[in-house]
């Protein structure tokens, strides 16, 4: 498995690519501007783009998704219950004085335990509810991709349409704090964690063990 992290636009998104080495095929996860750069890494690393993953709707994760779709025929998925966001980005985009590029419908919905299959990689969905109703981490081979849900010594913030802060901690406590403490967090901004690092010491959900 190789994975590549790109920090594209004004919010500084990480947009992750996880590919397998023997098929060479990828995800794109979170691909929230700067398209032509991810579709020209894509390129450059002769990578076949299977699936473009939205971990959440808000408009700084999907402002690449028309491009990758329109150039790459890649299918979108996402979980339902972001698809309002995702359908209104532009406008929640507008309210900070920015602008992004409208998502197209997502081919199919994710749901809490399907399991995605990338070559001979597999990735659960984990559906957390809290920074938005829909919003997921994908965990396998060691590795979570984790959104805005937790953060490196933070979490996600809860007071955006949709948000709730105890869903989310109790959807990170239950759900990702369980996990091996050596699994590797790659988080929607900031740097990447581990499991065992924010059970520790993370003030927001830390556990202290």
């Amino acid at each position: 498995m190789r994975i590549e992290t790109l920090t594209v636009g004004p919010l500084q998104v990480n947009c992750v690519i996880v590919s397998d080495s023997a098929t060479r095929e990828a995800m794109v996860i979170d691909p929230g501007d700067e398209g032509d750069r991810i579709l020209k890494w894509l390129s450059r690393e002769e990578l076949l783009l299977k699936m473009i993953v939205n971990t959440h709707g808000h408009f700084d994760h999907i402002g690449a998704n028309r491009l990758l779709v329109e150039k790459t025929g890649a299918p979108l998925l996402i979980h339902r219950d972001d698809l309002g966001l995702l359908r209104n980005a532009a406008q929640h985009a507008a309210i900070y004085g920015l602008s992004t590029a409208s998502s197209p419908e997502p081919d199919r919905f994710v749901e809490e335990g399907e399991v995605l299959h990338l070559g001979a990689l597999r990735f659960k969905v984990i559906h957390v509810p809290g920074h938005s109703p829909g919003g997921i981490c994908l965990y396998g081979e060691g590795h979570l991709f984790a959104g805005d849900v937790l953060f490196a010594g933070s979490i996600g913030r809860t007071d955006l349409p949709g948000g709730d802060h105890d869903t989310l901690i109790t959807g990170i406590r239950t759900k990702l704090l369980v996990l091996p403490d050596n699994t590797v967090v790659h988080t929607g901004h900031g740097p990447d964690t581990t499991i065992g690092r924010e059970r520790r010491s993370n003030p927001f959900v830390g556990q202290g063990i």
